[in-house]
C-alpha cells in the first residue's frame, strides 16, 4: 500500500514530518488547495502515533497521507530514510490508508525561513518547526499536483 507516486483520491490528504522527538502533521483544507499544520505528535511513542494518525484520518477525512522520505543531498536513502519507508507501511496498515513516500529534501530548512520570514521568533519557532515542515512537505505535493 506504500507509494511512492500516485494520483490523488477524493478527500482529504496529510502530511507527515518524523522527526526523533516530535512529529509534524499537516492536513489539506476541505478543497484540497492549502496545507495547514496541526499540532505535533509525540515521536517516542510510536503506538501512540499510528493511534492518533488513525483518529485524525476518521476525524478529518483524510484519504492519503504523505510521509517524508529524507534522502540524502545525494539523492540516495540512508537510515532515516529506512525508519520512514518502515514508519509508511506501518501506517498503511494500521490505518488501510494509501500512504505515498515523498523526498521531502530540505522542507525542515525551508519551513524555518518561512517562519523566520514571517516574524516568528526562534524559541517560538521550535514549538511550530514540525507542523510547518509538514505544511511545506504538504503545499509542494498540492502544487506539483495542480501544475503550480
Amino acid at each position: 500500500m506504500v507509494r511512492k507516486d500516485s494520483g490523488l483520491d477524493e478527500g482529504r490528504v496529510a502530511a507527515i514530518d518524523l522527526g526523533a522527538a516530535r512529529i509534524g502533521v499537516a492536513v489539506t483544507d476541505e478543497l484540497g488547495l492549502m496545507a495547514h499544520p496541526r499540532p505535533p505528535l509525540d515521536g517516542s511513542t510510536g503506538k501512540a502515533v499510528l493511534e492518533a494518525l488513525t483518529s485524525l484520518a476518521r476525524e478529518e477525512g483524510v484519504k492519503r497521507f504523505l510521509v517524508g522520505l529524507p534522502l540524502n543531498l545525494d539523492g540516495r536513502e540512508g537510515s532515516a530514510a529506512r525508519k520512514a519507508t518502515t514508519f509508511a507501511q506501518e501506517l498503511a496498515n494500521a490505518t488501510g490508508i494509501a500512504v505515498e513516500l515523498v523526498d521531502e529534501r530540505l522542507s525542515t530548512v525551508e519551513a524555518s525561513r518561512r517562519l523566520r520570514e514571517g516574524g516568528v521568533n526562534s524559541r517560538r519557532a521550535r514549538k511550530r518547526i514540525d507542523g510547518a515542515a509538514a505544511a511545506v512537505l504538504l503545499q509542494a505535493w498540492l502544487d506539483r499536483r495542480s501544475g503550480q
